[in-house]
């Protein structure tokens, strides 16, 4: 009884002398807004089928404002669970979610859920010729790198940069290695400590999430991460070029040069069920083709696929590697990787 429940509500809302505007639909239940002299307001919805939702929106900075707003949903659920005489199927309240402030605690993951980090501090925010990068300090995670909105890497991700070396299972002694991207220097680090004969590190791209503010940025404020192997683009047994991928890969493929891995870290796969009519697919086709050609017979190419629950985007690129010129075999492995809050 969508009317009983409304004048069961009403009056703890004018107990706070707030503003009454009530909407009602036929076999579509009734809609009550609350306005207080503040600003603050709430909105009541009432449906048929059984389910009473209330939001309230208030500026309150101070301990006792966030109070105030408990004592009033407590109040609602009281005089519900009298009306019902507790028959009541399941209450739910979620917790604030604060919008406006300084430091945007909100991201979202690869599979479009809404996660809340406890970010406490805005350490770099700046915008490069190709994207807004982030550097935020999680209590949990350290610093934290987000490329224009999406989570990249934080300092306590160790876990990805050794699935993408291959957890531990390869020997880089004495290898040729090539990165594709990896700006925030986790991988590079890790490598040069296991006595590799040359990494080489090929930075920006257009299709590519790095460029030279990031490089500019961790290495200043992710040295968890990259340590202090991106305080020169050369070093005993790396080099780092500045430069796009593409033109780089096919030069080397026409100098006929070869190396044992080539590690693939410029973007996740896309999120697309039509590859065919996505460009970014065309580009994942194009780094595979070009990185067969550049690798030696018996090499390995490692990159990360997705969210695990992204399943037919991971089906899709597993399609791709039928394409490629040259027949290849893959393996998989699933890891957790902490700030991404979900499996990859």
């Amino acid at each position: 009884d969508c009317n009983a429940v409304l004048k069961a509500l009403q009056p703890i809302f004018q107990e706070q002398g707030m503003t009454e505007t009530v909407h009602n639909w036929e076999d579509h239940g009734y809609l009550a807004t609350y306005i207080k002299k503040n600003g603050s307001f709430a909105n009541l919805r009432i449906h048929p089928h059984g389910l009473v939702l209330v939001d309230l929106q208030s500026y309150n900075d101070h301990t006792k404002g966030r109070e105030e707003v408990d004592q009033l949903l407590n109040k609602v659920e009281e005089r519900m669970k009298e009306l019902f005489h507790g028959n009541i199927k399941r209450v739910k309240r979620l917790p604030a979610v604060l919008r406006g402030g300084v430091i945007d605690r909100y991201w979202p993951t690869a599979d479009g859920r809404l996660v809340e980090y406890d970010i406490d501090e805005v350490v770099y925010d700046e915008d490069s010729p190709f994207q807004n990068i982030k550097i935020l300090h999680s209590k949990q995670f350290g610093n934290i790198l987000i490329l224009s909105g999406d989570v990249n890497l934080a300092e306590s991700d160790l876990a990805y940069t050794q699935a993408i070396m291959g957890s531990g299972k390869e020997d880089y002694t004495g290898k040729e290695v090539l990165i594709l991207g990896g700006g925030d220097g986790g991988i590079l680090y890790e490598i040069v400590k296991l006595k590799p004969k040359m990494v080489t590190m090929v930075e920006i791209s257009f299709a590519s999430n790095i460029d030279q503010m990031v490089i500019d940025g961790c290495k200043k404020y992710m040295r968890k991460t990259c340590g202090d192997v991106l305080d020169n683009l050369e070093g005993e047994c790396y080099q780092v070029l500045i430069e796009d991928c593409i033109p780089v890969l096919k030069r080397y493929a026409k100098e006929g040069r070869m190396f044992d891995y080539v590690i693939n870290d410029l973007t996740a796969v896309p999120i697309s069920t039509s590859p065919e009519e996505d460009s970014t697919w065309e580009f994942l086709r194009l780094i595979l083709d070009l990185s067969m050609k550049v690798l030696k017979q018996d090499g390995k190419y490692f990159t990360q696929g997705n969210c695990i629950n992204l399943t037919d985007a991971l089906t899709l690129y597993e399609e791709q590697l039928s394409r490629l010129y040259c027949p290849v075999e893959f393996s998989k492995e699933t890891v957790c990787v902490p700030s991404y809050m979900e499996l990859y």
